[in-house]
């Protein structure tokens, strides 16, 4: 079994989202919480590339979200559909970055 970082866990100001289906958004009062709080800007990351990260990465795209998909930060159980997901779906969806890149920026 694979130990998460302790930097991954939970904090009180976080909001946990039990996902019903393969994105973050449908089924899940995720969008409603982001609009109370003026989220207008979000980074995706996630171990589904494929499934999950693109479906969440559509329907922030359809609520009207800035994005940026971290692409160093997710993966798939296959290579080629990650591939696809990173070089060809994503870029048309919103904006992709590596870890390091939006690290410097969000330091300033």
């Amino acid at each position: 079994m694979t130990e998460l970082v302790a930097e991954l866990d939970q904090h009180p100001d976080d909001y946990p989202v039990s996902k019903q289906r393969l994105g973050a958004f449908i089924g899940t009062s995720l969008h409603d919480y982001l609009r109370q709080r003026g989220v207008t800007q979000i980074f995706l990351t996630g171990i589904a590339s494929s499934s999950g990260v693109e479906s969440t990465a559509r329907s922030a795209y359809d609520y009207g979200y800035n994005f940026v998909l971290v692409v160093d930060a997710m993966t798939d159980r296959d290579a080629d559909a990650h591939r696809h997901s990173v070089e060809k779906t994503f870029p048309r969806l919103g904006q992709t970055d590596t870890t390091d890149n939006v690290l410097k920026v969000l330091r300033g």
